[in-house]
């Protein structure tokens, strides 16, 4: 006799979901309130105290920048440059004109690689006063050559190139060379031609002397024109003597035309003659 298959009844699962009274029961209306503002609790502190440090910096700032503002400036030593261009170049952006910060800029540092000057450094006098010292280089004269002028010093170094004359050293003229390289000595013979040209610019330069150009022949007696005078010196014998004497002499001359023969003065005959041009 077969057996009969029991039938096996499937058990059915439902899932389970509270009632609206259970949920009624545990709900809290400020726990989701709470937790989101103890979250986010430390995030306010972490703002309001960056708030607070930038407030409390730019005040900090406010009243370092009003102190040390720089309103007085004093320029020394410049003869090439104005006091204006010098300031222009050591207060180069805003940040300098703090005097503060200016010394932190260029302490035990000074500005160089300027033409015609050796270094400029700069001194704090107060919060509010600086002063720039400027150290130009000790410019002779200058030669005309390839359509610039070349500069050099006491020792016949050539140290700058510009397209500009200066109106603060004569041109030199007459003396011979074939070439000329930067930063290397004038190709001359007499090389005491070139401290002799820096005496009789200082010497011109302390009693106020303004000769347009100086000449040297082929025997190197030197000549110094003054607009529409030609003053012979002849050698640098009595050089002294004679720059004086022309400080006296010229502004009788004014507005006249001629030589003026200073070659034979020493100090015995004080011999100076004039013959004056018609025109």
């Amino acid at each position: 006799m077969a057996k009969r298959r029991r039938r096996v009844r499937k058990r059915e699962y439902s899932e389970y979901s509270p009632g609206i009274g259970e949920r009624l029961k545990d709900f809290h209306p400020f726990k989701g309130f709470g937790r989101s503002l103890f979250l986010h609790k430390s995030l306010y502190i972490i703002f309001g105290t960056l708030i607070l440090l930038l407030v409390i910096a730019a005040v900090v700032i406010g009243r370092i920048s009003d102190k040390y503002e720089i309103k007085n400036i004093y320029v020394t030593g410049n003869t090439h440059y104005e006091d204006k261009e010098i300031v222009d170049m050591v207060l180069s952006d805003k940040l300098s004109r703090n005097s503060l910060y200016l010394s932190f800029k260029y302490r035990d540092k000074s500005i160089d690689n300027i033409p015609f000057i050796e270094k400029m450094d700069v001194d704090i006098l107060s919060p509010d006063t600086v002063r720039i010292n400027v150290y130009e280089k000790a410019i002779a004269g200058y030669l005309s050559y390839l359509g610039r002028y070349m500069y050099f010093d006491r020792e016949g170094i050539v140290v700058e190139s510009s397209l500009e004359p200066s109106d603060n050293v004569p041109e030199v003229m007459g003396l011979s060379f074939d070439y000329i390289i930067m930063h290397e000595k004038l190709p001359i013979d007499n090389e005491n031609v070139f401290e002799e040209i820096l005496d009789i610019t200082q010497l011109m330069d302390k009693y106020e002397l303004d000769a347009d150009r100086i000449f040297f022949d082929s025997d190197y007696n030197v000549y110094l024109y003054f607009g529409d005078i030609e003053v012979s010196l002849g050698t640098e014998d009595y050089i002294d003597e004679k720059i004086i004497q022309l400080r006296y002499i010229l502004p009788n001359l004014e507005g006249k035309s001629g030589i003026l023969e200073m070659k034979d003065f020493d100090i015995d005959t004080k011999n100076v003659t004039f013959e004056e041009k018609s025109h």
